[in-house]
Protein backbone atom coordinates (compact mmCIF):
# COMPACT_ATOMS: atom_id res chain seq x y z
CA UNK A 1 0.00 0.00 0.00
CA UNK A 2 1.58 3.09 -1.02
CA UNK A 3 1.33 5.99 1.48
CA UNK A 4 0.93 10.23 1.18
CA UNK A 5 2.85 12.03 2.99
CA UNK A 6 -0.44 12.99 5.51
CA UNK A 7 -0.46 9.80 6.15
CA UNK A 8 3.14 9.29 6.80
CA UNK A 9 2.99 12.00 9.45
CA UNK A 10 1.09 10.21 12.03
CA UNK A 11 3.20 7.20 11.30
CA UNK A 12 6.29 9.22 12.58
CA UNK A 13 4.25 10.23 15.88
CA UNK A 14 5.35 6.57 16.93
CA UNK A 15 1.54 6.75 18.56
CA UNK A 16 0.62 2.75 19.91
CA UNK A 17 -3.47 3.11 18.71
CA UNK A 18 -5.69 0.48 19.77
CA UNK A 19 -7.84 -0.73 16.66
CA UNK A 20 -11.40 -2.13 16.20
CA UNK A 21 -11.50 -4.37 14.01
CA UNK A 22 -14.74 -4.40 11.46
CA UNK A 23 -15.27 -5.44 8.06
CA UNK A 24 -15.34 -3.35 4.87
CA UNK A 25 -16.91 -3.70 1.56
CA UNK A 26 -14.25 -6.16 0.03
CA UNK A 27 -14.35 -8.18 3.00
CA UNK A 28 -10.95 -6.76 4.37
CA UNK A 29 -10.45 -5.74 7.89
CA UNK A 30 -10.90 -2.13 8.25
CA UNK A 31 -9.75 -0.27 12.04
CA UNK A 32 -10.87 3.08 13.52
CA UNK A 33 -8.35 4.85 15.99
CA UNK A 34 -7.47 8.11 17.40
CA UNK A 35 -3.87 9.51 15.99
CA UNK A 36 -3.34 11.45 19.29
CA UNK A 37 0.06 11.87 19.83
CA UNK A 38 1.91 10.55 22.79
CA UNK A 39 5.15 11.95 22.83
CA UNK A 40 4.99 15.11 23.99
CA UNK A 41 8.11 16.53 26.17
CA UNK A 42 6.90 17.94 29.17
CA UNK A 43 8.73 21.17 30.44
CA UNK A 44 9.22 19.46 33.71
CA UNK A 45 10.95 16.40 32.03
CA UNK A 46 13.93 18.96 31.14
CA UNK A 47 14.73 19.42 34.45
CA UNK A 48 17.86 18.90 36.09
CA UNK A 49 19.02 19.83 40.10
CA UNK A 50 21.97 21.87 40.10
CA UNK A 51 23.53 21.70 44.14
CA UNK A 52 25.39 24.84 45.61
CA UNK A 53 25.94 25.52 49.48
CA UNK A 54 22.40 26.71 49.71
CA UNK A 55 18.54 25.18 48.96
CA UNK A 56 18.51 23.27 45.80
CA UNK A 57 18.05 24.75 42.97
CA UNK A 58 15.81 23.18 40.23
CA UNK A 59 15.80 24.45 36.92
CA UNK A 60 15.72 23.79 33.16
CA UNK A 61 19.05 21.88 32.15
CA UNK A 62 21.85 23.81 30.34
CA UNK A 63 22.22 23.99 26.77
CA UNK A 64 25.21 22.27 26.65
CA UNK A 65 25.68 21.19 22.87
CA UNK A 66 29.00 19.25 22.55
CA UNK A 67 27.45 17.16 19.56
CA UNK A 68 24.10 18.36 18.58
CA UNK A 69 23.34 15.61 20.79
CA UNK A 70 19.94 13.66 20.34
CA UNK A 71 17.04 13.74 23.03
CA UNK A 72 16.88 11.11 25.73
CA UNK A 73 14.66 8.33 25.96
CA UNK A 74 11.51 9.21 26.47
CA UNK A 75 8.52 7.10 27.67
CA UNK A 76 10.94 3.73 26.59
CA UNK A 77 11.00 4.90 23.02
CA UNK A 78 13.89 5.11 20.68
CA UNK A 79 14.15 8.79 20.00
CA UNK A 80 16.24 7.84 16.65
CA UNK A 81 12.93 7.35 14.06
CA UNK A 82 13.13 3.56 13.81
CA UNK A 83 9.36 3.48 14.16
CA UNK A 84 9.26 5.31 10.91
CA UNK A 85 11.46 2.85 9.79
CA UNK A 86 9.26 -0.52 10.01
CA UNK A 87 6.00 1.77 8.68
CA UNK A 88 8.05 2.61 5.21
CA UNK A 89 8.00 -0.59 3.62
CA UNK A 90 6.48 0.92 0.42
CA UNK A 91 6.82 3.30 -2.37
CA UNK A 92 5.91 6.71 -1.65
CA UNK A 93 2.60 8.22 -3.01
CA UNK A 94 2.67 11.56 -4.49
CA UNK A 95 -0.20 14.03 -2.58
CA UNK A 96 -3.27 14.61 -4.24
CA UNK A 97 -3.96 18.11 -6.19
CA UNK A 98 -6.19 19.56 -3.33
CA UNK A 99 -3.49 18.32 -0.76
CA UNK A 100 -0.62 19.88 -2.06
CA UNK A 101 -2.33 23.11 -2.58
CA UNK A 102 -3.48 22.84 0.44
CA UNK A 103 0.35 22.52 1.58
CA UNK A 104 1.30 25.56 -0.73
CA UNK A 105 -1.52 27.43 0.94
CA UNK A 106 0.10 26.82 4.36
CA UNK A 107 3.87 27.07 4.43
CA UNK A 108 5.04 26.71 0.54
CA UNK A 109 7.05 29.54 -1.10
CA UNK A 110 4.06 30.74 -2.59
CA UNK A 111 3.41 31.84 0.51
CA UNK A 112 6.56 33.43 1.51
CA UNK A 113 7.49 36.93 1.05
CA UNK A 114 11.02 37.22 1.92
CA UNK A 115 10.06 39.18 4.75
CA UNK A 116 10.39 36.55 7.72
CA UNK A 117 13.40 34.25 8.91
CA UNK A 118 13.78 31.21 7.16
CA UNK A 119 13.47 28.05 9.35
CA UNK A 120 15.61 25.22 8.90
CA UNK A 121 15.60 21.69 10.57
CA UNK A 122 18.57 19.56 11.64
CA UNK A 123 18.71 16.26 10.46
CA UNK A 124 19.31 13.29 12.63
CA UNK A 125 23.31 12.73 13.50
CA UNK A 126 23.23 9.16 12.13
CA UNK A 127 21.37 10.38 8.73
CA UNK A 128 24.36 8.37 7.20
CA UNK A 129 25.34 5.30 8.17
CA UNK A 130 28.77 3.50 9.47
CA UNK A 131 28.66 1.97 6.06
CA UNK A 132 28.29 5.37 4.05
CA UNK A 133 24.32 4.20 3.02
CA UNK A 134 21.31 6.39 3.86
CA UNK A 135 19.85 5.47 7.42
CA UNK A 136 16.05 4.36 7.52
CA UNK A 137 15.38 5.68 4.30
CA UNK A 138 11.48 5.40 3.89
CA UNK A 139 11.18 7.38 7.14
CA UNK A 140 14.22 10.12 5.85
CA UNK A 141 11.89 10.62 3.07
CA UNK A 142 8.51 11.26 4.65
CA UNK A 143 10.23 13.38 7.32
CA UNK A 144 11.29 15.63 4.59
CA UNK A 145 7.52 16.14 2.98
CA UNK A 146 6.50 16.85 5.98
CA UNK A 147 8.89 19.18 6.89
CA UNK A 148 8.26 20.89 3.42
CA UNK A 149 4.12 20.77 4.15
CA UNK A 150 5.17 22.60 7.36
CA UNK A 151 6.66 25.63 5.15
CA UNK A 152 10.03 24.58 6.20
CA UNK A 153 12.94 26.34 4.37
CA UNK A 154 15.12 23.27 4.08
CA UNK A 155 17.50 21.07 6.82
CA UNK A 156 20.85 20.80 8.23
CA UNK A 157 23.15 18.34 7.61
CA UNK A 158 26.02 17.00 9.00
CA UNK A 159 29.12 15.76 6.94
CA UNK A 160 31.04 13.67 8.56
CA UNK A 161 34.95 13.68 8.03
CA UNK A 162 34.98 10.23 10.28
CA UNK A 163 32.43 8.72 7.40
CA UNK A 164 33.33 9.87 4.46
CA UNK A 165 37.33 9.98 4.47
CA UNK A 166 37.15 6.94 7.25
CA UNK A 167 39.58 4.66 5.71
CA UNK A 168 42.62 6.15 3.63
CA UNK A 169 43.12 9.71 3.60
CA UNK A 170 42.25 11.24 0.17
CA UNK A 171 40.38 8.48 -0.60
CA UNK A 172 36.76 10.15 -0.32
CA UNK A 173 33.32 7.96 -0.20
CA UNK A 174 30.22 10.33 -0.23
CA UNK A 175 28.03 7.17 0.22
CA UNK A 176 24.44 8.23 1.56
CA UNK A 177 25.34 12.19 1.13
CA UNK A 178 24.75 11.86 -2.73
CA UNK A 179 21.05 10.48 -1.52
CA UNK A 180 20.15 12.41 1.11
CA UNK A 181 21.03 15.96 -1.29
CA UNK A 182 19.01 14.75 -3.77
CA UNK A 183 16.30 13.54 -1.53
CA UNK A 184 16.17 17.17 -0.44
CA UNK A 185 16.52 18.80 -3.58
CA UNK A 186 13.50 16.75 -4.96
CA UNK A 187 11.25 17.67 -1.73
CA UNK A 188 12.64 21.56 -2.76
CA UNK A 189 14.38 21.75 0.45
CA UNK A 190 17.43 23.53 0.79
CA UNK A 191 20.39 22.39 2.80
CA UNK A 192 23.23 23.76 5.50
CA UNK A 193 25.73 21.19 4.59
CA UNK A 194 28.10 20.78 8.09
CA UNK A 195 31.57 20.05 7.43
CA UNK A 196 31.36 18.04 10.48
CA UNK A 197 35.86 18.11 11.46
CA UNK A 198 35.16 16.62 14.91
CA UNK A 199 34.03 13.58 16.37
CA UNK A 200 30.49 12.63 17.63
CA UNK A 201 30.09 10.81 20.90
CA UNK A 202 31.07 10.73 24.09
CA UNK A 203 28.88 14.10 25.21
CA UNK A 204 25.53 15.11 26.44
CA UNK A 205 22.84 12.87 25.23
CA UNK A 206 25.30 11.16 22.63
CA UNK A 207 23.69 7.96 21.13
CA UNK A 208 26.04 8.27 17.89
CA UNK A 209 29.52 7.33 17.90
CA UNK A 210 31.17 8.78 14.77
CA UNK A 211 34.84 9.60 15.90
CA UNK A 212 37.34 10.90 13.85
CA UNK A 213 38.73 9.26 10.28
CA UNK A 214 40.91 6.08 11.32
CA UNK A 215 44.30 7.41 10.07
CA UNK A 216 43.64 9.94 12.21
CA UNK A 217 43.09 8.20 15.17
CA UNK A 218 45.92 6.25 13.94
CA UNK A 219 48.66 9.34 13.86
CA UNK A 220 46.92 10.85 17.01
CA UNK A 221 47.73 7.51 18.72
CA UNK A 222 51.79 7.29 17.24
CA UNK A 223 51.89 11.31 18.64
CA UNK A 224 49.36 11.81 21.80
CA UNK A 225 50.30 15.72 21.55
CA UNK A 226 47.94 16.21 18.22
CA UNK A 227 45.32 15.64 21.09
CA UNK A 228 44.00 18.70 22.99
CA UNK A 229 45.48 18.21 26.42
CA UNK A 230 44.62 19.58 30.21
CA UNK A 231 47.26 20.03 32.67
CA UNK A 232 46.94 16.81 34.15
CA UNK A 233 47.64 15.02 31.04
CA UNK A 234 44.22 14.02 30.13
CA UNK A 235 43.84 13.73 25.81
CA UNK A 236 41.07 14.79 24.42
CA UNK A 237 40.34 13.06 20.60
CA UNK A 238 37.32 14.88 19.42
CA UNK A 239 39.18 17.32 17.45
CA UNK A 240 42.64 17.56 16.90
CA UNK A 241 44.86 20.22 18.20
CA UNK A 242 44.86 23.54 16.84
CA UNK A 243 48.50 24.46 17.87
CA UNK A 244 49.57 22.01 15.06
CA UNK A 245 47.53 23.75 12.24
CA UNK A 246 50.13 24.49 10.27
CA UNK A 247 52.72 21.46 10.99
CA UNK A 248 52.41 18.52 8.24
CA UNK A 249 51.57 16.01 11.31
CA UNK A 250 48.98 14.11 9.07
CA UNK A 251 50.82 11.61 7.13
CA UNK A 252 52.79 14.61 5.01
CA UNK A 253 49.70 17.26 5.13
CA UNK A 254 48.34 19.76 8.28
CA UNK A 255 45.15 19.44 9.77
CA UNK A 256 44.08 22.47 7.58
CA UNK A 257 45.24 20.97 4.43
CA UNK A 258 43.02 17.61 5.23
CA UNK A 259 39.69 20.13 5.91
CA UNK A 260 40.81 22.00 2.75
CA UNK A 261 40.95 18.69 0.58
CA UNK A 262 37.90 17.57 2.25
CA UNK A 263 36.10 20.77 1.52
CA UNK A 264 37.41 20.89 -2.21
CA UNK A 265 36.28 17.38 -3.07
CA UNK A 266 33.02 18.33 -1.46
CA UNK A 267 32.53 21.20 -3.82
CA UNK A 268 33.44 18.70 -6.95
CA UNK A 269 30.77 16.30 -5.80
CA UNK A 270 28.25 18.14 -5.24
CA UNK A 271 28.51 21.47 -7.60
CA UNK A 272 25.19 21.13 -9.47
CA UNK A 273 23.77 21.04 -6.14
CA UNK A 274 25.59 24.31 -5.03
CA UNK A 275 23.34 27.58 -5.00
CA UNK A 276 20.66 26.15 -4.90
CA UNK A 277 19.87 22.99 -3.30
CA UNK A 278 23.12 23.77 -0.98
CA UNK A 279 22.69 26.76 0.23
CA UNK A 280 25.17 27.04 3.08
CA UNK A 281 28.26 25.68 4.47
CA UNK A 282 29.03 25.42 8.14
CA UNK A 283 32.41 25.03 8.32
CA UNK A 284 33.47 22.94 11.76
CA UNK A 285 36.43 24.69 13.70
CA UNK A 286 36.57 22.47 16.85
CA UNK A 287 34.33 19.80 19.02
CA UNK A 288 30.70 20.06 18.10
CA UNK A 289 31.46 21.83 15.16
CA UNK A 290 31.93 24.83 17.27
CA UNK A 291 34.70 27.50 17.48
CA UNK A 292 36.36 26.66 20.83
CA UNK A 293 38.64 24.68 23.56
CA UNK A 294 36.69 21.11 24.53
CA UNK A 295 37.21 22.66 27.93
CA UNK A 296 33.57 21.60 29.08
CA UNK A 297 33.52 17.06 27.48
CA UNK A 298 30.98 15.09 29.52
CA UNK A 299 32.86 11.92 28.61
CA UNK A 300 33.72 9.72 31.33
CA UNK A 301 31.90 11.67 33.56
CA UNK A 302 34.64 14.40 33.29
CA UNK A 303 32.60 17.29 33.09
CA UNK A 304 29.07 18.31 34.50
CA UNK A 305 26.87 21.46 34.38
CA UNK A 306 27.59 24.29 35.82
CA UNK A 307 31.25 23.51 36.19
CA UNK A 308 33.94 25.83 34.66
CA UNK A 309 36.12 23.51 32.59
CA UNK A 310 39.55 23.58 32.18
CA UNK A 311 41.95 25.35 30.04
CA UNK A 312 43.14 23.06 26.85
CA UNK A 313 46.52 24.20 25.91
CA UNK A 314 49.32 21.55 27.23
CA UNK A 315 49.98 19.46 24.47
CA UNK A 316 53.98 20.37 23.39
CA UNK A 317 52.12 22.42 19.96
CA UNK A 318 50.28 24.96 22.01
CA UNK A 319 53.04 24.76 25.02
CA UNK A 320 55.60 25.96 21.86
CA UNK A 321 53.44 28.46 20.69
CA UNK A 322 53.27 29.93 24.42
CA UNK A 323 56.56 30.04 24.77
CA UNK A 324 57.24 31.99 22.13
CA UNK A 325 54.30 34.05 22.99
CA UNK A 326 55.90 35.30 26.33
CA UNK A 327 59.16 35.76 25.23
CA UNK A 328 58.35 37.64 22.32
CA UNK A 329 56.81 40.01 25.08
CA UNK A 330 60.04 39.79 27.55
CA UNK A 331 58.39 37.75 29.75
CA UNK A 332 60.25 33.93 29.35
CA UNK A 333 58.78 32.79 32.82
CA UNK A 334 55.42 32.78 31.51
CA UNK A 335 55.68 30.63 28.87
CA UNK A 336 56.43 27.48 30.77
CA UNK A 337 53.00 26.78 31.16
CA UNK A 338 49.09 27.56 31.14
CA UNK A 339 47.57 28.59 34.71
CA UNK A 340 47.12 25.92 37.68
CA UNK A 341 45.82 27.91 39.68
CA UNK A 342 42.19 27.12 37.84
CA UNK A 343 40.79 24.42 39.44
CA UNK A 344 39.11 21.82 37.58
CA UNK A 345 36.63 21.19 35.93
CA UNK A 346 33.90 20.88 37.68
CA UNK A 347 35.22 23.85 40.14
CA UNK A 348 33.16 26.94 40.61
CA UNK A 349 34.94 30.33 39.74
CA UNK A 350 35.04 31.67 43.57
CA UNK A 351 36.53 28.47 44.60
CA UNK A 352 39.78 29.11 42.75
CA UNK A 353 42.26 31.58 43.03
CA UNK A 354 42.48 32.73 39.24
CA UNK A 355 38.82 33.12 38.76
CA UNK A 356 37.90 34.72 41.64
CA UNK A 357 36.17 38.24 41.58
CA UNK A 358 38.84 39.70 44.17
CA UNK A 359 42.51 39.19 43.07
CA UNK A 360 41.87 36.57 40.64
CA UNK A 361 44.44 35.67 37.95
CA UNK A 362 42.55 36.60 35.40
CA UNK A 363 42.51 40.83 35.92
CA UNK A 364 46.38 40.18 36.48
CA UNK A 365 49.02 41.05 33.88
CA UNK A 366 49.72 37.58 33.48
CA UNK A 367 46.22 36.23 33.39
CA UNK A 368 45.14 39.17 30.62
CA UNK A 369 48.68 38.22 28.35
CA UNK A 370 47.72 34.20 28.96
CA UNK A 371 43.82 34.96 27.96
CA UNK A 372 45.20 37.02 24.61
CA UNK A 373 47.09 34.49 23.60
CA UNK A 374 44.84 31.31 24.58
CA UNK A 375 42.08 33.56 22.35
CA UNK A 376 43.62 34.71 19.62
CA UNK A 377 45.39 31.37 18.84
CA UNK A 378 41.32 30.56 18.93
CA UNK A 379 40.85 33.35 16.15
CA UNK A 380 43.86 32.60 14.46
CA UNK A 381 42.67 29.01 13.72
CA UNK A 382 39.42 30.35 12.48
CA UNK A 383 41.13 32.58 9.76
CA UNK A 384 43.12 29.99 8.61
CA UNK A 385 40.06 28.07 7.99
CA UNK A 386 37.60 30.80 6.97
CA UNK A 387 40.20 31.96 4.32
CA UNK A 388 40.69 27.99 2.74
CA UNK A 389 36.69 27.72 2.65
CA UNK A 390 36.29 30.99 0.70
CA UNK A 391 39.14 29.98 -1.44
CA UNK A 392 37.17 26.83 -2.16
CA UNK A 393 33.47 27.80 -2.03
CA UNK A 394 33.91 31.85 -3.24
CA UNK A 395 32.86 31.33 -6.60
CA UNK A 396 29.75 28.67 -6.00
CA UNK A 397 27.20 31.10 -4.58
CA UNK A 398 26.91 29.60 -0.95
CA UNK A 399 27.06 31.24 2.33
CA UNK A 400 29.87 30.29 4.98
CA UNK A 401 28.69 29.98 8.64
CA UNK A 402 30.64 29.32 11.56
CA UNK A 403 28.78 28.18 15.37
CA UNK A 404 29.63 30.02 17.81
CA UNK A 405 28.54 27.89 21.45
CA UNK A 406 26.05 29.62 23.90
CA UNK A 407 28.09 29.34 27.03
CA UNK A 408 25.87 31.18 29.37
CA UNK A 409 26.36 29.80 32.80
CA UNK A 410 28.49 31.95 35.17
CA UNK A 411 27.95 34.56 32.87
CA UNK A 412 27.20 36.47 35.68
CA UNK A 413 30.43 36.78 37.47
CA UNK A 414 32.76 38.85 36.62
CA UNK A 415 35.70 36.74 34.91
CA UNK A 416 33.11 34.73 33.37
CA UNK A 417 35.24 31.52 33.16
CA UNK A 418 33.35 29.20 31.29
CA UNK A 419 33.90 31.24 28.73
CA UNK A 420 37.37 31.75 29.14
CA UNK A 421 38.38 28.54 29.47
CA UNK A 422 36.36 27.45 26.16
CA UNK A 423 38.65 30.52 24.41
CA UNK A 424 36.40 33.54 24.15
CA UNK A 425 37.93 36.16 26.20
CA UNK A 426 34.78 38.14 27.79
CA UNK A 427 34.54 39.32 31.30
CA UNK A 428 32.61 42.09 32.77
CA UNK A 429 35.22 44.35 31.43
CA UNK A 430 35.83 43.24 28.42
CA UNK A 431 33.71 42.35 25.17
CA UNK A 432 35.19 38.36 23.74
CA UNK A 433 32.73 38.29 20.89
CA UNK A 434 33.65 42.00 19.24
CA UNK A 435 36.29 40.29 17.82
CA UNK A 436 34.44 36.80 17.04
CA UNK A 437 32.47 39.23 15.03
CA UNK A 438 34.79 41.46 12.64
CA UNK A 439 36.55 37.94 12.32
CA UNK A 440 34.12 36.48 10.88
CA UNK A 441 32.79 39.80 8.88
CA UNK A 442 36.47 39.42 7.16
CA UNK A 443 35.29 36.51 5.47
CA UNK A 444 31.51 37.30 4.94
CA UNK A 445 31.06 34.56 7.24
CA UNK A 446 27.74 34.25 8.94
CA UNK A 447 28.13 33.91 13.18
CA UNK A 448 25.65 31.06 13.86
CA UNK A 449 24.90 31.16 17.70
CA UNK A 450 23.28 28.79 20.18
CA UNK A 451 20.59 29.06 22.81
CA UNK A 452 18.51 31.25 21.51
CA UNK A 453 15.59 29.19 23.50
CA UNK A 454 16.57 29.88 26.68
CA UNK A 455 15.34 32.44 28.76
CA UNK A 456 17.09 33.55 32.42
CA UNK A 457 14.57 32.77 35.08
CA UNK A 458 14.76 29.23 33.76
CA UNK A 459 17.91 28.63 34.37
CA UNK A 460 19.78 27.36 38.03
CA UNK A 461 20.25 31.02 40.03
CA UNK A 462 23.07 30.11 41.76
CA UNK A 463 25.16 29.75 39.10
CA UNK A 464 24.81 33.41 37.66
CA UNK A 465 23.14 32.03 34.51
CA UNK A 466 21.81 34.35 32.16
CA UNK A 467 21.39 33.09 28.20
CA UNK A 468 19.16 36.09 27.26
CA UNK A 469 21.88 38.84 28.14
CA UNK A 470 24.22 36.54 26.52
CA UNK A 471 22.03 36.82 23.17
CA UNK A 472 22.01 40.50 23.32
CA UNK A 473 25.81 40.96 23.80
CA UNK A 474 26.13 38.94 21.16
CA UNK A 475 23.68 40.26 18.81
CA UNK A 476 24.72 43.73 19.54
CA UNK A 477 28.53 42.69 18.45
CA UNK A 478 27.05 41.43 15.59
CA UNK A 479 25.23 44.56 14.43
CA UNK A 480 28.29 46.62 15.27
CA UNK A 481 30.72 44.37 13.10
CA UNK A 482 28.00 43.90 10.48
CA UNK A 483 27.98 40.37 10.31
CA UNK A 484 24.53 38.33 9.77
CA UNK A 485 23.11 36.44 12.90
CA UNK A 486 21.34 33.28 12.56
CA UNK A 487 20.60 30.78 15.84
CA UNK A 488 19.94 28.08 17.01
CA UNK A 489 18.61 25.99 19.99
CA UNK A 490 20.50 24.18 22.14
CA UNK A 491 18.09 22.01 23.51
CA UNK A 492 14.95 19.72 21.86
CA UNK A 493 12.03 21.89 23.10
CA UNK A 494 7.78 22.07 21.60
CA UNK A 495 6.57 24.21 24.27
CA UNK A 496 5.11 27.78 23.36
CA UNK A 497 7.46 29.37 25.41
CA UNK A 498 10.30 28.05 24.05
CA UNK A 499 8.92 29.42 20.53
CA UNK A 500 7.64 32.58 21.44
CA UNK A 501 11.72 33.43 22.70
CA UNK A 502 12.76 32.02 19.68
CA UNK A 503 10.59 34.72 17.89
CA UNK A 504 11.64 37.61 20.02
CA UNK A 505 15.38 37.01 19.91
CA UNK A 506 14.80 36.17 15.73
CA UNK A 507 14.03 39.72 15.67
CA UNK A 508 16.75 41.24 17.46
CA UNK A 509 14.74 42.96 19.56
CA UNK A 510 17.24 44.76 22.38
CA UNK A 511 15.68 46.72 25.12
CA UNK A 512 12.44 46.73 23.38
CA UNK A 513 13.72 48.13 19.81
CA UNK A 514 14.17 45.44 17.19
CA UNK A 515 14.80 48.29 14.61
CA UNK A 516 15.00 47.06 10.63
CA UNK A 517 17.02 43.70 11.37
CA UNK A 518 16.60 40.19 11.83
CA UNK A 519 18.06 36.83 12.17
CA UNK A 520 19.08 36.08 8.90
CA UNK A 521 17.90 32.23 9.30
CA UNK A 522 17.10 29.82 12.25
CA UNK A 523 18.28 25.89 12.47
CA UNK A 524 15.76 24.22 14.87
CA UNK A 525 17.41 21.10 16.55
CA UNK A 526 16.61 18.19 15.76
CA UNK A 527 14.30 15.95 13.42
CA UNK A 528 13.12 13.47 16.13
CA UNK A 529 10.17 11.23 15.96
CA UNK A 530 8.74 13.65 19.13
CA UNK A 531 8.79 16.70 16.63
CA UNK A 532 5.96 14.91 14.86
CA UNK A 533 3.45 14.05 17.75
CA UNK A 534 0.03 16.23 17.41
CA UNK A 535 0.49 18.48 19.77
CA UNK A 536 4.21 19.41 18.78
CA UNK A 537 3.27 19.24 15.25
CA UNK A 538 0.47 21.53 15.81
CA UNK A 539 3.38 24.03 18.27
CA UNK A 540 5.99 23.80 15.47
CA UNK A 541 4.16 24.69 12.49
CA UNK A 542 2.33 27.76 13.88
CA UNK A 543 5.95 28.58 15.12
CA UNK A 544 7.23 28.13 11.63
CA UNK A 545 4.08 30.18 9.83
CA UNK A 546 5.16 33.36 12.52
CA UNK A 547 8.80 32.61 11.65
CA UNK A 548 8.38 33.05 7.81
CA UNK A 549 6.27 36.20 8.07
CA UNK A 550 8.37 37.73 9.82
CA UNK A 551 8.24 40.45 12.77
CA UNK A 552 6.47 43.30 10.03
CA UNK A 553 3.45 41.14 10.18
CA UNK A 554 0.96 41.86 13.29
CA UNK A 555 -1.81 38.99 13.30
CA UNK A 556 -3.51 37.40 16.49
CA UNK A 557 -2.16 34.92 18.16
CA UNK A 558 -5.29 32.67 18.28
CA UNK A 559 -6.11 33.28 14.20
CA UNK A 560 -2.28 31.38 13.44
CA UNK A 561 -3.05 28.69 16.35
CA UNK A 562 -6.67 28.48 14.15
CA UNK A 563 -4.62 27.82 11.11
CA UNK A 564 -2.08 25.33 12.72
CA UNK A 565 -5.15 23.67 13.99
CA UNK A 566 -6.55 23.27 10.58
CA UNK A 567 -3.37 22.06 9.06
CA UNK A 568 -3.20 19.10 11.33
CA UNK A 569 -6.92 18.54 11.56
CA UNK A 570 -6.63 18.23 7.62
CA UNK A 571 -4.23 15.32 8.05
CA UNK A 572 -5.74 13.62 10.68
CA UNK A 573 -7.76 11.19 8.51
CA UNK A 574 -4.52 10.21 6.81
CA UNK A 575 -2.84 9.47 9.89
CA UNK A 576 -5.37 7.27 10.54
CA UNK A 577 -4.91 5.16 7.25
CA UNK A 578 -1.18 5.23 8.12
CA UNK A 579 -2.00 3.92 11.47
CA UNK A 580 -4.13 0.73 9.32
CA UNK A 581 -0.80 0.37 7.12
CA UNK A 582 1.44 -0.26 10.51
CA UNK A 583 -1.11 -2.57 12.11
CA UNK A 584 -1.21 -4.68 8.50
CA UNK A 585 2.69 -4.77 7.80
Amino acid sequence: MALRITHQIGALSGTPIPAETGSSSSGEPTATMSAAAVWKMPLGNMKCKVQRQGPEIDAVSPPVSPCRSPSPVMGGIRPDLSVACSVFATDLEAPTEQESAEYKTWGGAENNDGQGVPVYVMMPLDSVTMNNTVNRRKAMNVSLQALKSAGVEGVMLDVWWGLVERDAPGVYNWGGYIELLEMAKKHGLKVQAVMSFHQCGGNVGDSVTIPLPKWVVEEIDKDPELAYTDQWGRRNYEYISLGCDKLPVLKGRTPVQCYSDFMRAFRDNFKHLLGNTIVEIQVGMGPAGELRYPSYPEQNGTWKFPGIGAFQCYDKYMLSSLKAAAESAGKAEWGHTGPTDSGHYNSWPEDTPFFRKEGGGWNTPYGEFFLNWYSQMLLDHGERILSSANAIFGSESVKISVKIAGIHWHYGTRSHAPELTAGYYNTRFRDGYLPIAYMLARHGAIFNFTCIEMRDHEQPQDALCAPEKLVKQVALATQQAKVPLAGENALPRYDEHAYEQILKASALTIDGDSGDGQMCAFTYLRMYPDLFGADNWRNFVAFVKKMKEGKGVSRCREQVEREAEHFVHMTQPLVQGAAVALKHQ
